[in-house]
């Protein structure tokens, strides 16, 4: 399934219209469309999208760093943090960079309790090796699951981009209708706080 950005322009600026064009192109969703799944969203940001889209009580994984909205701690956390508790933000830095310089991650993937919660659809990310669980190690786990789930890559550089991902869960997901007013509530509050 490919996501056309001819839907979102109307929500996308010229600038990020321009810059986006080519990656709103690509594949982002892989298999068909699903409503009424089990979702592993591996991405904070993929959380809050799907509370907003009315998909809470579907969430049944998150990360270790989903804390937003509150109900998603509810969820099994199937990440965890590699790096040493207690670091100040210099300490966080030189650990991340030996351990990525290393080629060793700084996240945890639980594959066993990921295959338990038996997904339909995990969302993830392939942007940044830093930023969350990795997404081959993602797509290995799911593939030896006796029924592996569809996967949907969220990866925004602009904020139109991040647009975009709602439009790209909600095609997943089945919930289309209630992306175009999180989108439209969206486009008012940058309105708003452009106007101020």
């Amino acid at each position: 399934m490919i996501v056309s950005p001819s839907c979102f322009q109307e929500v996308l600026s010229s600038s990020e219209r321009t810059k986006s064009e080519s990656s709103l192109a690509t594949p982002r969703v892989y298999g068909p469309r699903i409503r009424g799944v089990r979702i592993v969203s591996l991405v904070p940001h993929a959380t809050e999208l799907c509370f907003a889209l009315g998909l809470g009580d579907q969430v049944v994984g998150v990360t270790h760093e989903c804390d937003f909205p509150p109900e998603a701690a509810q969820a099994t956390a199937v990440t965890a943090d590699l790096l040493p508790d207690g670091l100040d933000s210099a300490g966080i830095d030189a650990a991340v960079k030996e351990k990525t310089g290393g080629g060793e991650a700084i996240y945890a993937l639980d594959a066993e309790a990921l295959k338990e919660l038996e997904p339909d659809l995990i969302i993830t990310q392939a942007l940044c090796p830093v930023c969350a669980v990795g997404y081959d190690d993602v797509a290995a786990v799911a593939a030896e699951m006796d029924e592996p789930p569809k996967i949907v890559s969220l990866d925004p550089h602009t904020f139109g981009e991040t647009m975009v991902d709602i439009r790209t869960v909600a095609q997943a997901t089945g919930t289309e209708r209630e992306a175009l007013a999180l989108i439209a509530s969206q486009r008012e509050r940058v309105d708003a706080v452009v106007a101020a």
